[in-house]
């Protein structure tokens, strides 16, 4: 395209040099413990026979894209708290914005496709070994990868057909869609209708799919009361407080073209940062199963 801008500047979550060094902090945390939790989790996954169901196989492959999206913006956003100077090339921000889109849409498909398995484990028990086979699974994980690739070329070619050159400031601490396609030097009508029909419907859909599956599931266990059902209630109940974490900031800040907010960079900060951290704390604590086999790794390493 035409463009004239070679770098954007991020303004980040403050300029305040004191808030700064407390972010810093934070998030630094935050991203240890995703890699740390994530990572236990697929080893410990990896390693015992006993977690070989596909819940467990769905709950490696969260984890794994739960490392890949939070590396994509909290590395560069820790670099820049400790920067005077927050620039990022142009080519950079366009790789950021579309691996960004890449693993968070997968992510999306992989929670509907976990959503499912709970489904059909809760209302087609007799079925569920049949329905969710080694094979099966592994088709929906590469769907998920597939969908979230194909998502991702779409935003990534509504924003590099555009031209910039005029404000290359972005008021956020990473390069995402709405904030750099308001920087061109052109009417953006169109674009901002295609950005919300895409990634604000892409998550809308899904969020209500898992709503409603979890409320179908829900009907289903208070007709049967057994032990195996407030299990899978349980793990159902967890599921969906990542669910809720993760989507409804993703479809407060992409079903909204034409209207930005300050608030909008510290909202993207739930389903960056905090989202990715939630999920080995929920999954392992809650369950008995990866608890118990963390405790029988950790003996074998100590032997």
């Amino acid at each position: 395209n035409v463009s004239r801008v070679t770098e954007f500047i991020l303004l980040g979550l403050s300029d305040t040099r004191e808030l700064q060094v407390l972010f810093f902090t934070f998030f630094f945390l935050a991203y240890a413990m995703v890699l740390l939790g994530n990572l236990l989790i697929i080893v410990t996954v990896r390693t015992d026979p006993k977690l070989s169901s596909p819940m467990y196989f769905l709950l490696c492959n969260l984890s794994f894209i739960d490392i890949c999206y939070t590396s994509v913006t909290s590395p560069r956003m820790l670099a820049d708290l400790l920067s005077q100077r927050k620039a990022i090339a142009f080519d950079d921000c366009i790789a950021q914005l579309f691996f960004l889109h890449f693993v968070g849409a997968s992510e999306m498909f992989l929670l509907t496709v976990m959503t499912y398995d709970r489904y059909t484990a809760v209302c087609k028990p007799l079925h569920y070994t049949a329905i969710m086979s080694r094979q099966v699974c592994w088709a929906l994980v590469l769907a998920c990868w597939a969908g979230g690739l194909l998502h991702s070329i779409v935003q990534t070619l509504l924003t590099i057909r555009l031209p910039f050159c005029g404000p290359n400031t972005i008021d956020n601490y990473f390069c995402d869609v709405p904030p750099v396609i308001r920087l061109a030097c052109k009417d953006i009508y169109v674009t901002e209708w295609l950005m919300a029909s895409n990634s604000g419907l892409v998550s809308l859909v899904c969020f209500l799919v898992l709503v409603g599956s979890y409320t179908f599931i829900l009907v289903t266990v208070r007709v049967r009361l057994t032990e195996g059902h407030w299990k899978a209630l349980s793990t159902c109940a967890s599921h969906m407080m990542v669910v809720t974490v993760f989507f409804v900031p993703c479809i407060f800040i992409y079903l909204r073209p034409f209207s930005t907010f300050p608030s909008d960079k510290h909202v993207c900060v739930i389903y960056t940062v905090l989202s990715p951290v939630m999920n080995p704390f929920i999954y392992t604590l809650r369950s008995n199963e990866v608890k118990a086999s963390m405790r029988r790794l950790w003996k074998r390493c100590r032997v």
